[in-house]
């Protein structure tokens, strides 16, 4: 077992809303995937023939936000190596690793939230469709209860003695 040093996943994951953005490792920058996820036909697929789940699986997948960042840095055989791991670790009688490797690929491949933050991938805002012409707008939501917070005043020095 390595002894001292940094690891890859060692300390916190990067927040994108930090107040400090002056790190060395920030000057790359955070991407932006887009909430609807990937358009267009599902890619190939780049191993020796694919089982009915691995199929349904990589159609899945390549209609997530992450797929665009995926096909941009040509991870195609990245996410076929990961679908055959899933479908393997769905098994009943799965390999030993194949939960440990699937969590694993989840991570590199951005498919979970530190993994997501680890890439400084983050997913755009939903667009809001307009209401078509005749419709009513959607209900505005309930004000906001006050806070405590809201509730308390600023005292300046020689007031209330």
């Amino acid at each position: 077992m390595a002894s001292g040093g940094a690891r890859v996943n060692s300390g916190p994951p990067p927040d994108p809303n930090a107040l400090r953005r002056n790190r060395k490792e920030d000057k790359s920058g955070w991407s932006t995937l887009p909430s609807e996820g990937r358009t267009g036909p599902t890619p190939a697929w780049p191993l020796i023939e694919a089982e009915p789940r691995e199929w349904d699986l990589w159609c899945d997948l390549w209609t997530k936000p992450q797929a665009v960042m995926w096909e941009r840095l040509g991870l195609h055989y990245e996410v076929a190596l990961f679908v055959r791991t899933l479908a393997e670790a769905e098994h009943p009688t799965p390999r030993s690793d194949a939960a440990k490797l699937t969590k694993q690929y989840m991570e590199s491949l951005g498919l979970t939230g530190p993994g997501m933050l680890r890439l400084r991938w983050k997913i755009g805002p939903v667009e809001q469709e307009a209401a078509p012409a005749g419709e009513a707008a959607p209900a505005k939501a309930a004000p906001r209860r006050k806070s405590a917070r809201d509730r308390l005043k600023v005292v300046t020095s020689g007031e209330g003695t």
